[in-house]
């Protein structure tokens, strides 16, 4: 099982030098028995190792495998997950040292199945997925497909790498499920990961409870299962902070949970927040990253100058390569304290230090706003904004942060790009709203874009055929289009509005709007048309419609003491198909002229 050293135990023989076969007999079982001992001393450094990786105490780790790599070269396994210790962590990673670890070490061992799988890793976050493929298969053809470590070493290694093949992964651990005698946990744990990579919840779910049939203990599984439920939103919360709190119950050493509740708690509960960010810094190892946290405390709690400070003193110990999410912090500290130069500078530094596929929207959206304090930054202002739609999931906030540029140029009396960006909210909404149509509709008319406005408020018509509002909207474009209503598009809407009367009239808004209708048609009737009985059966229907508007009854008197020359025509006939050629007549003392309304003039 453990590995004989010859050499060693002929180099202590010399040095002891028994003098009899007996004494020597006796001292080779002793040296023997040590030297077994040894081995497996060894072997617990390992384990050891591996689960400083676990708790993801990646320094501690690094030094214990640094330290057995230092003692033995040769020692492939330590060599392996020395180089992984290198890879997996988040704040202090090096991966061209992984490399060079795993290339040196495969010279002296060219057959060795886990440094093969180990430079494979390296070969996928350089982006060279056959190159790590072809390593992969030939570890596994070197072990015949019946290593589970090395299954689940290719398992991990392309569920954590960006460009990984999660279905490959996936593979290659159910193969290790099957193996006679396979009891390690983390091969399900890896199993589940793989399948969360593919949004494939129920599937992750139940491989990480197949590493818990396997340990009961092994909290990572439950914490696993807990994110997956974070993900699907505040309703599942219950479901999700059961399994953290019985990950925690499971094994209160693991940080990692610790760690999620802190930032669970930070927007909503400073002090649970500052609880557990004590629990998890209690269980983890110091590292750049902890500074951070300490300093986002103080941002937290509204400290935002202090905040600056110790930022500024994190990213001074850090050296070369300083967190950079204390940019950041940095950013929206003085964002807050309303200086905006060094928040600018601060989130362009912090936007060139960041790993692209870890700036977040509200990164970008802040970003933008704080653009938008500045002339002439609209443009880039509202390339960010599109940055942060792109990287958010969710509709509410695709919508909210898209509010940040109509807003903006609604203020600005921008209304055209205003209306430009209300549409990219038609585009992306499942359900269209009322409020959003309108919105865009709305701000294309007041930019004098009137013909962008009528197809937003025909969709509306399409979408709403029953309510009056996009006929009425449009009604009125038509009108601005043009103002004497030559093909009869205002007075077609407007009539439709009338006939929709019994339908539409004890509804929220409507009487307004037919209330406009009917005034349209009696100015249209009495001013253009002539038509004394047809304007004096709408101003009828007005006075139905509502008994104790004052306005309507006068305008009946004007129209029923007025002379009218012009001949007359049949109201319902020619409210549909008689064109208006003037958009009124010159007053005389013998003829009625109804005044126009505002809303009616272009």
């Amino acid at each position: 099982m453990f590995a004989y050293n010859v050499s060693l135990f002929n180099s202590i023989v010399k040095v002891l030098k028994p003098k009899s076969k007996m004494k020597k007999s006796k001292l080779a079982l002793l040296l023997i028995i040590t030297l077994v001992s040894v081995n497996v001393l060894k072997a617990q450094s390992i384990e050891e190792g591996k689960k400083f990786l676990y708790y993801e105490r990646y320094k501690s780790a690094r030094n214990l495998f640094e330290k057995l790599v230092a003692a033995n070269p040769a020692n492939v396994e330590a060599a392996y997950w020395l180089g992984q210790a290198l890879i997996i962590s988040e704040t202090d990673h090096d991966y061209p040292a992984a490399k060079q670890l795993y290339q040196k070490t495969l010279l002296a061992n060219p057959n060795s199945p886990l440094l093969l799988v180990g430079l494979g890793h390296i070969e996928l976050i350089e982006n060279k997925p056959q190159d790590a493929k072809n390593r992969f298969e030939t570890a596994i053809s070197l072990t015949q497909s019946k290593n589970a470590a090395v299954l689940n070493a290719i398992g991990f290694a392309n569920v954590h790498s960006a460009n990984g093949d999660a279905n490959y992964a996936i593979d290659k651990l159910k193969l290790a499920t099957t193996l006679k005698g396979m009891k390690d946990p983390d091969v399900y744990a890896n199993l589940g990961d793989a399948y969360k990579k593919l949004a494939d919840g129920g599937n992750s779910q139940t491989a990480y409870e197949g590493a818990l049939t396997l340990n009961p203990s092994f909290a990572r599984a439950s914490y696993r299962i807990g994110k997956i439920y974070q993900t699907q939103g505040i309703a599942q919360e219950e479901i999700y902070m059961r399994y953290f709190n019985e990950a925690i119950a499971k094994d209160s050493s693991y940080g990692p949970i610790y760690e999620s509740l802190q930032e669970y708690y930070y927007l909503t509960n400073i002090k649970k927040s500052g609880f557990y960010l004590d629990r998890f810094l209690a269980h983890t190892d110091d590292n750049p990253k902890n500074c951070f946290y300490r300093a986002q405390m103080k941002y937290a709690q509204g400290l935002f100058a202090e905040t600056i400070t110790n930022a500024d003193e994190c990213i001074a110990a850090e050296g070369t390569t300083p967190y950079p999410n204390l940019y950041g912090l940095k950013a929206y500290a003085y964002n807050k304290l309303n200086d905006s130069m060094n928040a600018k500078m601060s989130f362009e530094t912090y936007f060139i230090k960041q790993q692209q596929d870890k700036i977040g929207p509200t990164d970008n959206k802040t970003y933008a706003e704080v653009l938008l304090k500045f002339p002439d930054n609209d443009s880039l202002a509202g390339i960010y904004i599109d940055k942060a739609v792109a990287v958010d999931t969710t509709e509410v906030g695709k919508v909210a942060t898209i509010k940040t540029m109509t807003t903006y140029y609604e203020v600005k009396k921008k209304y055209k790009n205003a209306a430009d960006w209300y549409m990219k909210i038609l585009n992306l909404r499942k359900e269209i709203r009322k409020t959003d149509l309108y919105n865009a509709g709305n701000n294309y008319t007041k930019a004098g874009e009137y013909q962008k406005s009528v197809d937003i408020f025909e969709k509306y018509i399409t979408l709403f055929p029953n309510e009056s509002f996009g006929y009425y909207m449009n009604a009125k474009n038509f009108l601005r289009i043009d103002s004497a209503d030559t093909e009869g598009k205002s007075l077609n809407y407007y009539s439709k509005i009338i006939d929709m009367t019994e339908q539409i009239k004890d509804k929220s808004g409507e009487p307004d709007r037919i209330k406009g209708s009917l005034r349209y048609m009696i100015e249209y009737y009495a001013n253009v048309k002539k038509d004394k009985a047809s304007a004096l059966m709408y101003c009828d229907k007005a006075i139905a419609l509502d008994s104790t508007d004052v306005d309507f009854k006068h305008i009946r008197e004007i129209i029923s003491a007025a002379n009218f020359t012009a001949p007359k025509t049949p109201a319902n006939k020619d409210a549909r198909s008689t064109q208006p050629k003037s958009s009124g007549t010159k007053q005389s003392a013998d003829k009625a002229t109804v005044p126009k309304q505002a809303a009616f003039k272009k």
